[in-house]
């Protein structure tokens, strides 16, 4: 009986490493320009950066999630004052590409779940990639094109680098996103345990692995099932 107990501890005390195991926020900035990553929690929810980060590019900036539930949103800023990350021209406010994240959710199963949003309009191309997830299905999602550049003259924004719609060219340039509040991807996800969260901006690919997915090769678009 004793022995019995023991291991049911261990097997309890192995679930709950599990759903407090770290996870990063990696941001990657591919644009060819500077972007100032925001990244906003839910309400409640503690701040995991000063939102004072200058990304050139080809720049990288790492942030831990709390080992707890978090989610919340990030966006790139473009055209911010360089010494106060203020006054940007787009992603301070809509319209705005937006990833929302969720990370340590579900009890011993540590659920993650993300999207690339443009309910709220686009600025730049966003894709989102789990790394080094413990199970479960995890596609990368997002949009790898740059949707001003066909944006309909009469939804332009803050001098045509930002895009305010409509729903149905977003969908069309870019079905891996979410463009209206009910809508949700093609693609299934069930990622669990991911160590690593990782949003690109202006990626020219949607691909699986790591070097690969910014590599700037021909887009290829699939389901990733993460190794058990």
């Amino acid at each position: 009986m004793a022995r019995a107990l023991a291991f049911v501890a261990v097997l309890l005390a192995a679930g709950a490493a599990t759903s407090t195991a770290a996870t990063t926020l990696t941001i990657h900035n591919l644009c060819p320009h500077p972007v100032w990553p925001l990244i906003t929690p839910n309400s409640g929810l503690p701040s995991i950066s000063d939102n004072t980060a200058r990304l050139d590019p080809n720049a990288l900036l790492t942030l831990s999630f709390p080992a707890t539930f978090w989610s919340g949103r990030v966006a790139a800023r473009t055209g911010c004052d360089a010494a106060t990350a203020s006054g940007c021209w787009t992603g301070a406010a809509p319209p705005a590409t937006v990833v929302q994240v969720t990370v340590h959710d579900g009890g011993s199963l540590d659920q993650a779940a993300y999207s690339v949003s443009l309910v709220d309009g686009f600025n730049v191309p966003a894709v989102v990639t789990p790394h080094a997830a413990g199970g479960g299905q995890c596609p990368a999602l997002g949009c790898n094109i740059d949707l001003n550049c066909d944006c309909p003259p009469a939804q332009r924004a803050a001098e045509g680098v930002a895009c305010l719609g409509p729903p149905g060219y977003f969908k069309n340039k870019c079905p891996l996103t979410r463009t209206t509040p009910s809508d949700v991807e093609p693609v299934p996800q069930s990622c669990r345990a991911p160590g690593e969260i990782k949003v690109v901006f202006c990626q020219t690919t949607i691909v699986t692995g790591g070097a690969a997915e910014d590599a700037g090769e021909t887009m290829v678009i699939r389901s990733v099932v993460a190794d058990s």
